[in-house]
Protein backbone atom coordinates (compact mmCIF):
# COMPACT_ATOMS: atom_id res chain seq x y z
CA UNK A 1 0.00 0.00 0.00
CA UNK A 2 1.58 3.25 -1.05
CA UNK A 3 0.47 6.54 0.40
CA UNK A 4 0.30 9.85 -1.40
CA UNK A 5 3.15 12.02 0.00
CA UNK A 6 0.95 15.13 -0.26
CA UNK A 7 -1.77 13.89 2.10
CA UNK A 8 -1.31 14.24 5.86
CA UNK A 9 -0.80 11.06 7.84
CA UNK A 10 -3.04 10.22 10.77
CA UNK A 11 -1.68 8.39 13.78
CA UNK A 12 -3.94 7.01 16.53
CA UNK A 13 -3.66 8.95 19.78
CA UNK A 14 -2.91 5.77 21.76
CA UNK A 15 0.32 5.17 19.86
CA UNK A 16 1.51 8.60 20.98
CA UNK A 17 0.98 7.74 24.66
CA UNK A 18 -2.54 9.13 25.12
CA UNK A 19 -5.10 7.40 27.31
CA UNK A 20 -8.13 5.83 25.63
CA UNK A 21 -11.19 8.01 26.15
CA UNK A 22 -13.69 5.25 26.81
CA UNK A 23 -13.62 3.09 29.91
CA UNK A 24 -14.37 -0.09 27.98
CA UNK A 25 -10.88 -0.11 26.49
CA UNK A 26 -12.08 0.66 22.98
CA UNK A 27 -9.77 2.99 21.12
CA UNK A 28 -10.89 6.55 20.68
CA UNK A 29 -11.76 7.66 17.16
CA UNK A 30 -9.68 10.77 17.79
CA UNK A 31 -6.48 10.83 15.76
CA UNK A 32 -3.57 13.22 15.74
CA UNK A 33 -2.70 14.74 12.37
CA UNK A 34 1.03 14.61 11.63
CA UNK A 35 2.41 17.07 9.10
CA UNK A 36 3.48 15.45 5.88
CA UNK A 37 6.72 15.98 4.03
CA UNK A 38 6.96 19.23 2.06
CA UNK A 39 5.29 18.84 -1.29
CA UNK A 40 7.32 19.32 -4.45
CA UNK A 41 5.42 22.54 -5.12
CA UNK A 42 6.96 24.28 -2.11
CA UNK A 43 9.70 26.83 -2.50
CA UNK A 44 13.28 26.36 -1.38
CA UNK A 45 13.88 27.74 2.10
CA UNK A 46 16.91 28.31 4.29
CA UNK A 47 19.86 26.07 3.64
CA UNK A 48 18.27 24.47 0.56
CA UNK A 49 17.89 27.91 -1.04
CA UNK A 50 21.54 28.80 -0.52
CA UNK A 51 22.64 25.35 -1.66
CA UNK A 52 20.58 25.76 -4.82
CA UNK A 53 22.08 29.22 -5.44
CA UNK A 54 25.63 27.94 -4.88
CA UNK A 55 25.02 25.00 -7.25
CA UNK A 56 23.80 27.30 -10.02
CA UNK A 57 26.73 29.67 -9.44
CA UNK A 58 29.28 26.85 -9.53
CA UNK A 59 27.72 25.33 -12.66
CA UNK A 60 27.85 28.69 -14.45
CA UNK A 61 31.43 29.31 -13.33
CA UNK A 62 32.66 25.86 -14.39
CA UNK A 63 30.92 26.15 -17.76
CA UNK A 64 32.44 29.59 -18.37
CA UNK A 65 35.97 28.52 -17.40
CA UNK A 66 35.92 25.30 -19.43
CA UNK A 67 34.40 27.17 -22.36
CA UNK A 68 37.09 29.86 -22.35
CA UNK A 69 39.79 27.19 -22.18
CA UNK A 70 38.24 25.33 -25.11
CA UNK A 71 38.05 28.51 -27.16
CA UNK A 72 41.63 29.68 -26.53
CA UNK A 73 43.70 26.55 -25.92
CA UNK A 74 43.38 24.84 -29.36
CA UNK A 75 45.06 27.84 -31.03
CA UNK A 76 48.03 27.93 -28.64
CA UNK A 77 51.28 26.03 -29.26
CA UNK A 78 50.75 24.02 -26.06
CA UNK A 79 47.84 22.26 -27.79
CA UNK A 80 50.19 20.18 -29.97
CA UNK A 81 53.59 20.59 -28.30
CA UNK A 82 52.99 18.65 -25.12
CA UNK A 83 54.38 15.46 -23.61
CA UNK A 84 51.17 13.49 -24.11
CA UNK A 85 51.25 13.87 -27.91
CA UNK A 86 55.03 13.58 -28.48
CA UNK A 87 54.85 9.77 -28.42
CA UNK A 88 52.07 9.58 -31.01
CA UNK A 89 52.76 11.54 -34.23
CA UNK A 90 49.53 10.35 -35.88
CA UNK A 91 47.35 11.64 -33.04
CA UNK A 92 49.40 14.84 -32.97
CA UNK A 93 48.62 15.44 -36.65
CA UNK A 94 44.89 14.91 -36.04
CA UNK A 95 44.87 17.28 -33.06
CA UNK A 96 46.81 19.90 -35.05
CA UNK A 97 44.19 19.84 -37.83
CA UNK A 98 42.30 23.13 -38.14
CA UNK A 99 38.95 21.34 -38.34
CA UNK A 100 39.52 19.63 -34.97
CA UNK A 101 40.64 22.92 -33.44
CA UNK A 102 37.52 24.62 -34.78
CA UNK A 103 35.27 21.92 -33.34
CA UNK A 104 36.91 22.35 -29.93
CA UNK A 105 36.48 26.12 -30.09
CA UNK A 106 32.86 25.71 -31.15
CA UNK A 107 32.22 23.42 -28.20
CA UNK A 108 33.84 26.06 -25.99
CA UNK A 109 31.48 28.75 -27.28
CA UNK A 110 28.54 26.41 -26.74
CA UNK A 111 29.74 25.72 -23.19
CA UNK A 112 30.03 29.44 -22.42
CA UNK A 113 26.53 29.97 -23.82
CA UNK A 114 25.09 27.18 -21.66
CA UNK A 115 26.71 28.59 -18.52
CA UNK A 116 25.48 32.13 -19.08
CA UNK A 117 22.04 30.90 -20.15
CA UNK A 118 21.66 28.99 -16.89
CA UNK A 119 22.74 32.03 -14.91
CA UNK A 120 20.40 34.40 -16.76
CA UNK A 121 17.39 32.11 -16.52
CA UNK A 122 17.85 31.40 -12.81
CA UNK A 123 14.74 31.85 -10.71
CA UNK A 124 13.79 30.73 -7.23
CA UNK A 125 10.25 29.60 -7.76
CA UNK A 126 9.74 25.90 -7.15
CA UNK A 127 11.67 22.74 -6.55
CA UNK A 128 12.25 20.46 -9.54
Amino acid sequence: MTADPNTPQTIPAESLGAEPSSKSGVASPTAVQMPSRPSPGNRYVGFELWLHRATVLMFGLVCAVVGVLLVILPWRPEWTDNHLLMASPGLRAVVANGFVRGICSGLGILDIWIGFSEALHYHEEKRP
